[in-house]
C-alpha cells in the first residue's frame, strides 16, 4: 500500500509463506496496511466519517492494489505463480480491468485442483467483502464460460473541498 515495499497479493506472485512465523509476520503486515486504508478513508472521504462508505481517492488511482488489499485482508486466499510460471495455489487474482480505474477478479489455480468448480461461490464471497468497502462489483461469464468481477468504486459524494 505504501512506498515500504508492501505489496498486498494479486494471484500472480509467490506462494504465501509456509511457516507459521512467515503466515503471521504477513498477516501483521496486512492488517497494518488495511487499517491505513481505512484512516485514508476516515480523513478523506465524505461519507460522514465511515471508512466502508465509498473508496478514497488513493485506492481509486490504484484499484489493483486496494482491492487485492482487502481481499487479502477479509482472509480470502489469493493464487500464487511458481518460479516455471505455472499456478501453483488456488485462489482470486486481481488484474487490471477493461475499463479506466476497473478491476477483473477471477477465481484460478492449478490444473485439477477444482477452482472453476469453486468460482461461482468464492467470488460471490468476494463481491460480498467488496460491496461492504463500497465497490461495485458484478459477475460476468468469460471466454470457456469462466466467471469473472469487473470491479469499480461505488459512486460515492463529491469530494470535499
Amino acid at each position: 500500500m505504501t512506498d515500504d515495499g508492501f505489496e498486498a497479493a494479486t494471484g500472480d506472485g509467490p506462494a504465501p509463506p509456509a511457516t507459521d512465523g512467515a503466515a503471521e509476520r504477513r498477516a501483521a503486515e496486512v492488517r497494518v496496511a488495511f487499517e491505513g486504508l481505512l484512516q485514508i478513508r476516515r480523513l478523506t472521504n465524505t461519507g460522514g466519517g465511515d471508512p466502508g462508505a465509498v473508496p478514497a481517492e488513493w485506492e481509486r488511482n490504484r484499484p489493483v492494489r486496494a482491492v487485492a488489499l482487502a481481499l487479502e485482508a477479509a482472509g480470502i486466499a489469493p493464487s500464487a505463480v511458481g518460479a516455471e510460471g505455472r499456478r501453483v495455489a488456488t485462489g482470486y487474482r486481481v488484474a487490471p480491468g477493461e475499463g479506466p480505474g476497473t478491476v477483473r477478479v477471477e477465481w484460478l489455480g492449478p490444473p485439477g485442483a477444482g477452482a472453476a468448480q469453486e468460482e461461482e461461490g468464492a467470488l460471490a464471497g468476494c463481491a460480498r467483502v467488496l460491496a461492504g468497502l463500497g465497490w461495485e462489483a458484478l459477475l460476468y461469464r468469460g471466454p470457456r464460460k469462466r466467471r469473472f468481477l469487473e470491479v469499480e468504486p461505488a459512486p460515492g459524494p463529491a469530494p470535499k473541498r
